[in-house]
């Protein structure tokens, strides 16, 4: 009798990605690629268990907006989380300046990220894992597209509990969104744009990416528990100082947001964003209130100064 021996497929010697990404440059391993070379391995820790830490700068106009503020936050996340770079600063933000003048963008969303890598004998000690950084930029993105900004975004406010900070420090800029993209999908099912979800207290916490702030009696709140303590939120703290208007971290509730007389939201991806509706409640008469529009155009004309932002040297043409 004749033994059918079993037919196995060949294994590839290159990898093939079919699929499509934004222009962009990025590096890694010391390499300098388009956004469709740059590949993680699937055994980095990063990928495995989100034990990663990143953060996000943009460049507008061919300026960074606060670069410091972000590569403090980067450093000071990494040593909580007990990682290491062969980089020093100075080297990190050389290799952000690459990327957005070799990508060619002069608006561009640009993005560091430390991961804890992996160990090269599979072991599970993090200890013995080699920490890996990637760095890249892609054309910008806004949370709010052009017509919510003019509108005013529709969020709604889902039942769903950011993960507790005494579990996960939340100053440090993390991966871990489940709890976030569980709170989106909520908001979608319930009509709205985006979802702010609640802290372990029950009262409002952050959304998907971005802080929110609350104008009542022309003072401004925004939560202060169990929130990353974003850039913009704090560029929100330096404007409100610099013409005059209280600004403050506190616990808000529901009933308070729904009542309060102009909400918006914060984020390094599109910036100051009005909020006109809350669940089924309008906020006020529905429009977008002059404190924020004011907030806003102070905001954007910030990344012209000096001060507040950089300028990248792209190659010349």
């Amino acid at each position: 009798m004749t033994q059918i021996l079993p037919v196995f497929p060949l294994v590839a010697e290159n990898y093939c990605d079919r699929r499509g990404y934004p222009e962009g440059v990025a590096f890694m391993d010391e390499q300098y690629l388009p956004m469709s070379e740059a590949k993680i391995s699937v055994l980095d820790w990063g990928f495995l268990h989100s034990d990663a830490t990143y953060d996000t700068v943009h460049v507008w106009n061919g300026r960074f907006f606060r670069l410091n503020l972000h590569l403090d936050r980067f450093f000071g996340g990494m040593e909580r989380l007990r990682m290491k770079l062969p980089y020093d600063r100075g080297t990190i933000e050389s290799i952000l300046r690459n990327c957005v003048a070799l990508s060619g963008h002069r608006s561009a969303y640009v993005e560091m990220i430390c991961t804890r890598g992996s160990s090269p004998t599979f072991s599970r000690d993090p200890r013995q894992a080699e920490n890996r950084f990637i760095a890249f930029a892609v054309p910008f993105g806004s949370v709010a597209n052009k017509v919510q900004m003019e509108r005013g975004l529709h969020v709604a406010i889902s039942e769903t509990v950011r993960i507790p900070p005494n579990s996960i420090d939340p100053s440090i800029k993390n991966y871990h969104w489940l709890d976030l993209v569980k709170g989106l999908y909520d908001a979608y099912d319930m009509g709205a744009e985006t979802a702010l979800i609640l802290n372990t207290n029950g009262h409002v916490a952050e959304g998907p990416g971005f802080n929110v702030f609350v104008v009542k009696d022309a003072c401004l709140r925004t939560p202060a528990f169990g929130v990353l303590p974003g850039i913009t939120r704090r560029s929100v703290f330096d404007l409100s100082a610099e013409i005059g208007l209280s600004a403050a971290a506190d616990d808000i509730s529901r009933d308070e947001i729904k009542a309060a007389d102009e909400v918006f939201i914060t984020s390094t991806a599109g910036g100051i964003m009005p909020v006109t509706r809350i669940d089924d409640t309008a906020i006020a008469n529905g429009q977008v209130g002059s404190i924020t529009r004011r907030l806003m155009d102070l905001y954007w004309q910030k990344h012209d100064d000096p001060a507040w932002s950089t300028a990248v040297d792209y190659p010349q043409s």
